[in-house]
């Protein structure tokens, strides 16, 4: 499972959002939901899954992290797509404004 693929859920977005400054226990990062800690645990499973989080033993606890490189590969996809859509749309404004649509 891609980094985009994992990111298509908005709680599992903003749970990016929230370890995007610095790692958290998973109970650091329930107390950011209104929903149960099993819950949140759960897709902390599934970006550990799809390799956007990271995880490391410090004692009795977990710690989570973003893992930048798989966020950047995804970044660096959609930036490309974008980049496609944005000449495509220019080349059908020319060819409106030039009336060979």
């Amino acid at each position: 499972m891609s980094a985009l693929d994992v990111l298509d859920d908005p709680t599992r977005r903003r749970i990016v959002e929230v370890l995007s400054d610095g790692e958290l226990s998973a109970g650091e990062v329930a107390a950011e939901f209104a929903m149960s800690r099993p819950a949140v645990s759960q897709h902390l499973r599934i970006l550990l899954d799809g390799d956007v989080v990271t995880v490391r033993t410090a004692g009795r606890r977990r710690l989570y992290r973003l893992n930048r490189a798989a966020l950047r590969e995804a970044g660096d996809w959609l930036s490309a797509q974008a980049g496609r859509w944005e000449r495509v749309l220019d080349d059908l404004e020319a060819a409106l404004d030039e009336g060979r649509i």
